[in-house]
Order: C-alpha cells, then sequence, then structure tokens
C-alpha cells in the first residue's frame, strides 16, 4: 500500500483510509481510489468540489498523479458536504453522527 500504483496493484490505494457518512449516519470506509471514485459519481450533485474529486481520481486512475494527492482532494469535497466521518471508531459505533451531517 504505497498509494502509488505499482505493477501488482490492481488500483491504487490510500495510506489511510477515508471515512464518510453513508444513509442514516453509518460510517463508509473507502480504501482505494476506485472506491473512492464510485463513491463521488454516485454523489447526487454537480459542485465544483465533486467535479475536483472526479478529475482527481480518474487522473490517478490513469496514473497522472499519485493515490494520496486524490485522496486529498477527495477528502476536501467530503469535509465540504459535511459527510467526513473524523470522530472515533467508538462514536461511530454508538450511532454518533454529528449535528448538520448530511444524509445520503
Amino acid at each position: 500500500m504505497t498509494g502509488r500504483k505499482e505493477e501488482n496493484d490492481a488500483f491504487p490505494t490510500f495510506r489511510k483510509p477515508v471515512r464518510v457518512w453513508v444513509g442514516l449516519g453509518f460510517p463508509r470506509q473507502l480504501n482505494s481510489v476506485v472506491d473512492a471514485y464510485q463513491f463521488v459519481i454516485d454523489w447526487c450533485g454537480n459542485s465544483p468540489e465533486q467535479k475536483a474529486a472526479i478529475r482527481a481520481c480518474k487522473a490517478a486512475l490513469a496514473g497522472e498523479i499519485d493515490a494520496e494527492t486524490a485522496r486529498g482532494i477527495f477528502v476536501q469535497f467530503a469535509r465540504r458536504k459535511d459527510i467526513l466521518a473524523e470522530q472515533s471508531p467508538r462514536n461511530c459505533v454508538a450511532g454518533f453522527r454529528p449535528s448538520g451531517s448530511a444524509i445520503l
């Protein structure tokens, strides 16, 4: 898991997974550029942050940028949409969702 696409890696992975809130406040873990790409293209909307995240994921999948750069751009998208799960796993298990978090 180097964050870069290597010959033996099917897809670039993140050094640290990204957790986002989905549904009724459940955390979802995204481990790779493919995970983030699938999530962001399924997101309902057309914001500049979403477009940037889509472009970054596509570029990482093409080997034009590294996975960590795409991850950073995706994190900004998730933070802007208030779906980034930055709480500890203990809070997530207890069903905690920050107030104002978007529900997909």
